[in-house]
């Protein structure tokens, strides 16, 4: 089954877990900012996802705060796109708990992310963390979404949303799901840590110095960049032979995202330089891109009425997509209504 017959439509989302960051911004919220004017774009703050694992109430609702106002620092417009978090769309749980029946065991079994998050605890972590790859389909499907921005750790989420949905369309005999197109990001969509090139940047890392958040001041910024690992080789001329240089190849591969070139170019232009040049530089393209980002989110957030006010507005304008299909799919199942 194909696209074909559904409207060309993204989905994308984020877990308002606090510190948004630059792996954040170049993996996701930029490429989001270039879809916005070729397709119709819904942009969740997924805080439903984000009560897998325990979250302070109070915490959860500034941390959605902050995810909404990194969106638009970052260029989403929120009357272009639906920005919107994803409690306030009901029919989320209602397709989550439909698809729930719909896909096997075994295939959740197989999702190495809850393996990762779950680690040695697996009979500990709530039965959300086992079953939030199957609200994650229900995310886009719920909207006939065509395509998704997807990087290499989520593949594989995306590829069960394709067998939840073609498992439904065959169980019941209809053709009411796409099948879901990935749209694959270009460099830098996997930025590592600062501290350690072998593993993702990521929010939950206990230390500050292992990623550039988007709220961080320009003091800041920098002694993270002269604090992050590298190694004492010089840079190379290509990029192939960064292999065996995580930290080296992240940095890099930072510096191509941020200018718009590839690591290659990087590489060329660095050539037989050390780290210590070469942070510098990096230090100047950072706080050139991140500081307005920075600067506009601390001005969205001193007004947290006018980010409830674009969640509202949002959430509308996605529940008058999502309630005629969801009611399609509880006509298919057998629902009375």
């Amino acid at each position: 089954m194909s696209t074909g017959g559904f409207k060309n439509r993204v989905f994308s989302g984020a877990q308002p877990s606090g510190n948004m960051h630059l792996g954040n911004y170049l993996g996701a919220f930029r490429n989001w900012v270039l879809l916005q004017e070729e397709y119709e774009c819904l942009y969740c703050v997924v805080d439903m996802h984000a009560i897998t694992q325990w979250q302070d109430p109070a915490d959860l609702a500034a941390s959605t705060r902050e995810a909404a106002a990194a969106y638009i620092a970052s260029g989403v417009d929120p009357k272009v796109s639906i920005l919107y978090n994803q409690s306030q769309v009901a029919a989320h749980a209602e397709l989550a708990w439909i698809f729930n029946c719909v896909a096997r065991l075994g295939w959740l079994n197989r999702m190495t992310q809850f393996k990762d998050k779950a680690g040695k605890n697996s009979e500990q972590v709530s039965t959300g963390l086992f079953v939030y790859p199957n609200l994650m389909a229900a995310d886009i499907l719920l909207y006939k979404a065509t395509h998704v921005p997807v990087g290499e750790d989520q593949k594989q989420h995306l590829e069960l949303t394709r067998d939840i949905a073609q498992k439904f369309n065959h169980d019941f005999e209809c053709d009411i799901f796409p099948d879901v197109q990935p749209i694959i990001q270009g460099e830098g969509t996997r930025i590592m840590s600062l501290r350690d090139g072998l593993k993702k940047m990521s929010k939950s890392d206990p230390s500050h110095y292992s990623r550039i958040n988007l709220n961080d001041d320009t003091d800041t910024l920098m002694k993270k960049i002269r604090k992050a690992k590298t190694d004492a080789e010089l840079l190379p001329a290509t990029a192939k032979e960064l292999a065996g240089r995580p930290e080296a190849q992240n940095l890099v591969s930072i510096f191509a995202a941020l200018a718009g070139q590839t690591s290659d170019q990087v590489c060329t232009s660095f050539e037989g330089k050390g780290f210590g040049d070469f942070k510098k530089a990096l230090t100047e393209i950072i706080v050139d891109k991140v500081a307005p980002i920075t600067e506009e989110m601390l001005k969205l957030q001193a007004d947290p009425s006018y980010i409830d006010e674009i969640l509202r507005f949002g959430a509308e304008r996605a529940r008058a997509i999502a309630e005629p299909i969801l009611n399609e799919v509880k006509q298919v199942v057998g629902y009375i209504r």
